[in-house]
C-alpha cells in the first residue's frame, strides 16, 4: 500500500463529515473470497456504481479489485475456468488510494488527482485510524470538490464586496479628516482679516452715532431758529452746543477716519473674497470634471489653502516655468500639491524652506517639490507609496495619502518619483504628459504622510 496517505492530525468535524458523506457503505471482500464470488457481488444493485471494491482483512484494508481487473481475467481464453476458483487476493491491486475519513476535502482531491491511474478504473477507500471505513466514489469527490470550490468563491466574493465597501469606508473618513484639517487652516487665515472687518464696523457705528448727534444738535438748532418763540439767547445758547460737540468729534478728520476704515475693510474683504475663491477653485473639481489648467495655477491655488500650514517660519521659493495649459482633473492635481505640500511642512517642524519648481519640454510638464526637512532613511522611503503604510503615530494618519496621490499621478498618464535623503531633505517629482487621455475619477484623500 505505498500509495496510502492519511492526515488524522488535520481532523476537523466539519472536514470528517465532508469526507464521511461521500462514503459508500460497501460490505468489502475478503482475501480468500474467490473470483467468482467477487464477479457474481460486482452484479448486484450495490455494488454497481463502484468502480472497484475493498479487500479487507481483519478490519484492515489490504488492496481492491477492480472491474476493469475483472474483465481483463474474463476475457482470457478459459478465464473463468482457470481462475475464476482461486482466492481474490492473487488478483487484487495492492497498491491503492486510501483517504483517511479526518482529511480535508481539498487535500483528499489534490491527493488523489497525483495518484490516481489512468484510464480511470478504481475508487478510494476511507478508513478511520487504519480501519475500514467505507468506500468513496471519485466522480463523488469531484462534485464535493466543485461545491466547495463554489462555496469557497461565494465568500471570496461576500469578502471582496466587504472590502471594497470597507476601503471606500476608510478612503472617505481620511479624506473627511483631511477635509477638516484643510478647512481649519483656510477658517484659520478667514479669521484674520475677518477679524478687523468686524472691529472697523463697530468704529464706523460709533461715528454714526456721533453724527446722528450732530445731526439731531442741527435740527435743534433749526427749530429754535423758526419757532415764533425763539430768540437770540435761545439761538446763542444752540450754536454754542453745537460748537462744542463739533470741536470734540471734529467731523473733518471724522471723515477722514471713515475713509480709512472704508478702505481697510475693503482690503480685508479682498483677502476673504481670495481665500473663498481659492477654496472654491482648489474642490471645483470635486465633481470629476476636467479641465484645460496651467499647472502653475495649482500650484498657487494649493498654495493659498496651504497657506496656515506654511507659515511660521516656513519660506516658500517658486521657480515657474512658462507651461503649456494640459488637459487634467484640476482638484486631483491640486489634492496632490497639497498632499505634497503639507507633509513638506511636517518634515520641517515649521521652519524650513519648500523650493517648488515648474518647466516643460516638448512631452511633458514637470513639478519639484524639494523640502530642507529631516529625509527619510531607505527602508521608509521604500515604502512610502504602499496602502495604509505611514511613518504618522496611531490616530494621526492612516497611510492613504500619498499611495492615493500615486494613483492619481498614474491615472493622469504621468509619474511620481520621489527622492530623500536623511538630514537634508526630500524631493518629489511629478511628471505629466502634454497630452492626456480620459481621466478617470479617483476618490482622494487631502493630506498625508
Amino acid at each position: 500500500m505505498s500509495n496510502m496517505m492519511t492526515n488524522t492530525g488535520k481532523a476537523g468535524s466539519n472536514n470528517a463529515a465532508d469526507i464521511y458523506s461521500l462514503a459508500l457503505h460497501i460490505p468489502p471482500f475478503s482475501p480468500t473470497d474467490t473470483v467468482n464470488d467477487v464477479a457474481a457481488q460486482f452484479m448486484q444493485p450495490d455494488y454497481q456504481v463502484i468502480l472497484s471494491a475493498p479487500i479487507v482483512h481483519d478490519g484492515i484494508p489490504v488492496g481492491v479489485i477492480t472491474r476493469y481487473q475483472l474483465h481483463n481475467i474474463f476475457m482470457k481464453n478459459f478465464g473463468r475456468e482457470l481462475f475464476g476458483r482461486k482466492p481474490i487476493a492473487e488478483f487484487m491491486q495492492k497498491n491503492f488510494l486510501v483517504v483517511d475519513v479526518h482529511m480535508p476535502v481539498a487535500d483528499a482531491a489534490s491527493y488523489i488527482s497525483a495518484n490516481i491511474q489512468q484510464p480511470l478504473s478504481e475508487d478510494f477507500v476511507i478508513t478511520e485510524q487504519g480501519r475500514y471505513l467505507g468506500l468513496g466514489s471519485v466522480i463523488a469527490l469531484l462534485g464535493a470538490m466543485e461545491r466547495q470550490v463554489t462555496q469557497n468563491a461565494h465568500e471570496l466574493s461576500n469578502a471582496y464586496r466587504e472590502l471594497k465597501s470597507s476601503q471606500a469606508q476608510l478612503v472617505q473618513s481620511e479624506k473627511m479628516a483631511s477635509l477638516g484639517q484643510m478647512v481649519a487652516g483656510v477658517a484659520h487665515e478667514i479669521n484674520t482679516p475677518l477679524g478687523y472687518v468686524k472691529n472697523n464696523v463697530e468704529i464706523v457705528q460709533e461715528f454714526i452715532e456721533q453724527l446722528r448727534q450732530m445731526n439731531g444738535m442741527h435740527q435743534d438748532l433749526v427749530g429754535v431758529i423758526l419757532s415764533p418763540e425763539g430768540n437770540d439767547v435761545a439761538i446763542a445758547e444752540k450754536l454754542a452746543e453745537l460748537d462744542d460737540l463739533q470741536s470734540m468729534i471734529q467731523p473733518e478728520l471724522l471723515f477722514e477716519d471713515m475713509l480709512a476704515i472704508f478702505n481697510d475693510t475693503n482690503y480685508g474683504l479682498e483677502q476673504i473674497n481670495e481665500l473663498v475663491l481659492g477654496l472654491k477653485n482648489f474642490s471645483r473639481l470635486d465633481q470629476a470634471m476636467t479641465d484645460s489648467v496651467s499647472l502653475n495655477d495649482c500650484v498657487n491655488s494649493s498654495l493659498l489653502i496651504a497657506k496656515n500650514t506654511l507659515k511660521n517660519g516656513i519660506q516658500v521659493i517658486k521657480q515657474f516655468g512658462d507651461l503649456p495649459k494640459i488637459s487634467c482633473a484640476p482638484s486631483q492635481i491640486n489634492q496632490v500639491l497639497l498632499n505634497l505640500l503639507t507633509n513638506a511642512a511636517q518634515a520641517m517642524n515649521g521652519n524650513g524652506k519648500i523650493l517648488i519648481k515648474t518647466w516643460s519640454d516638448e512631452s511633458n510638464v514637470y513639478i519639484s517639490v524639494q523640502d530642507t526637512g529631516k529625509g527619510m532613511p531607505p527602508e521608509v522611503l521604500a515604502k512610502i507609496f504602499d496602502p495604509f503604510y505611514t511613518t504618522k503615530p496611531v490616530g494621526e494618519g492612516t497611510g492613504l495619502g500619498l499611495s492615493i496621490s500615486y494613483q492619481i499621478i498614474e491615472q493622469h498618464g504621468g509619474r511620481i518619483r520621489v527622492a530623500s535623503e536623511v538630514g537634508r531633505g526630500t524631493r518629489f517629482g511629478i511628471t505629466l504628459p502634454r497630452k492626456q487621455k480620459a481621466v478617470p475619477v479617483i476618490q482622494a484623500v487631502l493630506a498625508e504622510v
